[in-house]
C-alpha cells in the first residue's frame, strides 16, 4: 500500500478576498491524485513564508500553525488505522472519514477559533469573541458539542459571577457564546432542537458609564511623571486628547496629519470613524481651549503620536497613572470619550451639538453620557439664582 503524501497550500487558486486574505489548505496526494481539505484558516500573503510553508508576522501565528499540523496529524492518524487493519486507504476514504470525524470530535472551542479567524467580522468583533472563548477555555479545557446545553449556560453564568464580572460584562459574553451557538448551528454542528439559548434569557443592567470629574481630569493634567516611568507620557498624552476630542481607540489609531486641517483661521480634525463610517469634524481652537492642540504639537513626529500600543496593554498603563495622580476610580482608555462628553454638557453645550461632535446617528446614545453629578447640580442652582 502506497503512503499519502501531504503539504500545505496557500492560495491554492490564485485569489484573494475582498480582505484581501487566502485560504490555506491541506493537499493529499495518492497515485497521481490530489484532494484539498481546509483549514478554514485565512491570511494575507506577507503573513505567509512560502519556502518554510507557516504562517508569519501574524498576532495568533503559533496557535495557528499548531492548528495546522494537529490537522495534519490528524489526517495521518485516519490513514494509520486503515493501515492497522490492513484496508487500503484511498483518497476518496480519507475525505469521507475526516468529513464524519470533523464534525464529531471538533472540540466547540476550536471550532469557535477557526470560525473567528476566518470570518469577515471587523477585528474589534472578532477580538471580543476571541476573550469570550479564552474564558471558555480557563474554565473547562474540554467542551465538546453535546455539553451545549442550558445547564452549561447557567454554570458559566455562575463561573463568571463568582469572578466579579459585572451584569453587562456578563451579557456581553453570554451574547457572544450565543453567536458562536449560533454558526454552529448553522454549520451543522448542532441540531437546531438543542439550541440551548431558547430557554435562557441574557440578563442586563442599568447602563454606567465611567468618566472623569472635572478635579480628577486637571489631576492627570498636572500630573509628573517620574523618570523610571517616563515611556508613560505618550499614553497619558493620547489619553488626555481623546479626553479633548472625544475619540475612541479606533479612530484615534487611524489618524495621520492629513486628517488635521487649517480652515478660515481654525483648526479643524477631520475623518471616518472606523465604527460608524460618518465622517466627524471637531473645531480644535474651540474645543477644552484648544488642549487637543497643545498636545500634538509636542510631537514632531505626529506619526508616531498616533502609534498606540495594544488596548489592553494602555488601560494597564491608565490604571498605574490614575494611582499616581491619586484618583480613586477605575478608568480605561474609552472613558476619555465618556469624559468629552459629559463635560461638554456640564459645560453647557447643547445635546444635538455633543451628538454632532461624537458622531452619533441617534441622540439616544448620546443621552446616554449626559450623567448628571453633584456639581452639574450645583452649577445650574446658581445659574437659576442669578
Amino acid at each position: 500500500m502506497h503512503k499519502i503524501k501531504y503539504r500545505i497550500v496557500y492560495n491554492r487558486k490564485k485569489v484573494l478576498n475582498k480582505k484581501g486574505e487566502a485560504l490555506i489548505q491541506i493537499e493529499a496526494y495518492l497515485d497521481k491524485r490530489k484532494v484539498y481539505f481546509s483549514t478554514h484558516i485565512y491570511i494575507s500573503p506577507e503573513q505567509w513564508n512560502t519556502q518554510k510553508r507557516i504562517i508569519q508576522n501574524h498576532p495568533h501565528q503559533e496557535e495557528l500553525n499548531r492548528m495546522i499540523d494537529e490537522f495534519i496529524l490528524k489526517l495521518q492518524w485516519k490513514e494509520l488505522e486503515y493501515w492497522k487493519k490492513n484496508i487500503p486507504i484511498t483518497l476518496a476514504i480519507l475525505k469521507s472519514e475526516i468529513s464524519k470525524s470533523h464534525l464529531s470530535s471538533e472540540s466547540f472551542i476550536t471550532f469557535g477559533r477557526k470560525w473567528v479567524e476566518s470570518s469577515s467580522k471587523k477585528e474589534s468583533t472578532k477580538n471580543n469573541l476571541k476573550t469570550t472563548l479564552n474564558l471558555l477555555q480557563t474554565y473547562t479545557h474540554s467542551l465538546n458539542f453535546s455539553d451545549i446545553r442550558y445547564s452549561f449556560l447557567l454554570d458559566f453564568e455562575h463561573y463568571l459571577i463568582k469572578r466579579h464580572y459585572a451584569i453587562n460584562t456578563i451579557a456581553k459574553h453570554m451574547s457572544h457564546l450565543k453567536s458562536l451557538i449560533n454558526e454552529a448551528i448553522k454549520q451543522g454542528y448542532l441540531s437546531p432542537e438543542d439550541y440551548p439559548f431558547r430557554n435562557y434569557r441574557v440578563k442586563t443592567g442599568p447602563t454606567r458609564h465611567s468618566y472623569l470629574l472635572p478635579e480628577e481630569l486637571a489631576a492627570l493634567e498636572k500630573l509628573t511623571i517620574p523618570a523610571q516611568w517616563n515611556h508613560l507620557s505618550h499614553t497619558l498624552d493620547a489619553f488626555l486628547f481623546c479626553c479633548y476630542t472625544g475619540l475612541r481607540y479606533s479612530d484615534f489609531k487611524q489618524l495621520t496629519p492629513k486628517n488635521f486641517i487649517f480652515l478660515n483661521g481654525d483648526h479643524w480634525l477631520i475623518f471616518r470613524s472606523i465604527k460608524t463610517k460618518e465622517e466627524i469634524k471637531l473645531p480644535l481652537n474651540l474645543l477644552f481651549h484648544g488642549k487637543a492642540l497643545l498636545i500634538i504639537k509636542k510631537y514632531k513626529n505626529k506619526e508616531s503620536f498616533f502609534k498606540l500600543r495594544p488596548n489592553p496593554t494602555i488601560n494597564k498603563e491608565l490604571i498605574r497613572l490614575g494611582k499616581m495622580a491619586h484618583i480613586n476610580k477605575h478608568f480605561s482608555f474609552h472613558t476619555a470619550r465618556h469624559t468629552n462628553a459629559t463635560l461638554l454638557i456640564y459645560n453647557g453645550v447643547q445635546i444635538t451639538t455633543v451628538q454632532k461632535l461624537l458622531g452619533h446617528r441617534n441622540i439616544k446614545t448620546t443621552q446616554q453620557y449626559s450623567s448628571i453629578f453633584p456639581e452639574m447640580i450645583v452649577k445650574d442652582l446658581k445659574r437659576w439664582q442669578k
